[in-house]
């Protein structure tokens, strides 16, 4: 008995790391007073992906960092956060974020082994957005 007594701070203590890898995804809440009135800058797998500004009401503008920008709204629905862009409106892009000491983190929800996102960067500057035609 007094084996187990002393083996079970030890076997608590390993438990631990193990719930503390599983972060909680951010609810809504959360993720709106994180984003709003930011521009974070995201990579994936190191490498540049995107960037999206998070304006009040919800609303968003997201660019992949090539001039051409998307307008959009998020919702939360089941624990995610999910983006109807206004180019795709039926086709709403569902992520779960995470903290992380160094920023957010974003899994892909409508395909988890596809995209992982990082955020790399966040400014309280808008989006430059030239656009496809732009000087034409």
């Amino acid at each position: 008995m007094r084996a187990l007594l002393t083996a079970l701070p030890l076997v608590a203590a390993l438990a631990t790391p193990a719930l503390a890898a599983e972060p909680q995804a951010m609810s809504g809440e959360e993720f709106e007073r994180y984003a709003t009135g930011k521009t974070l800058f995201y990579a994936s797998r190191g490498l540049a992906y995107g960037a999206e500004q998070y304006l009040s009401g919800r609303r968003v503008i997201w660019t992949f960092l090539d001039g051409e920008c998307t307008e959009g709204t998020w919702y939360e629905q089941q624990g995610q956060i999910c983006f109807v862009y206004d180019h795709r409106p039926d086709d709403p892009q569902c992520w779960s974020f995470y903290r992380s000491p160094t920023g957010l983190m974003a899994r892909f929800e409508n395909d988890p082994m596809q995209t992982e996102l990082i955020e790399v960067e966040q400014s309280r500057e808008p989006l430059i957005c030239t656009g496809p035609e732009v000087g034409v």
